[in-house]
């Protein structure tokens, strides 16, 4: 029956997660936000604890449901939006991350695009890519990780993290 059906949305956004879940016919029928911190190791810098961001998405799940006196089997669809150009490297074996999430609006990766762009690959990027380069996607975060974080780059290249 559609009236014990419902949809979930959850918006894991820069500095909180929140959790909304709707019935059939659109009307709110419980919710569950919780914050998060960052952590602004230099001027320009952007970062969250992964494990961290991990955590309030599954607090607020469990919490709008228990909102809402709604099974998680009652839950027919989940909708998500998060943090656009956040970037998170992976320890495949453990899960676990291997350095603090590097948020979209970081610019600890500007260096990393104007040694680029005095490169002269630029265009190039623009060109396969549809993008410009700029420290907001997530190509040189990941590069910024690769480079300053001890051992990151052999681990990918062993196919350790992802």
């Amino acid at each position: 029956m559609l009236d014990d059906r419902y949809v979930m949305a959850i918006d894991q956004g820069t500095t909180s997660t929140r959790a909304v879940i709707v019935n059939h016919q659109g009307e709110f029928i419980a919710s569950a936000q919780k914050e998060f911190k960052q952590f602004f190791p230099q001027s320009g810098w952007v970062e969250q604890d992964a494990n961290e961001i991990w955590q309030s998405v599954q607090s607020v799940i469990s919490q709008a449901l228990i909102n809402g006196d709604i099974q998680p089997k009652q839950i027919v669809a989940i909708g998500i939006t998060n943090q656009r150009e956040t970037t998170v490297i992976w320890d495949r074996e453990s899960g676990e991350p291997i350095y603090h999430a590097i948020v979209w609006q970081s610019r600890q990766s500007s260096e990393i695009c104007q040694a680029v762009k005095k490169s002269g690959y630029e265009d190039v990027i623009k060109k396969k890519t549809g993008l410009p380069l700029d420290p907001y996607f997530s190509a040189s975060k990941i590069r910024w990780i690769l480079n300053c974080i001890p051992t990151a780059q052999v681990r990918a290249e062993a196919g350790e993290v992802s």
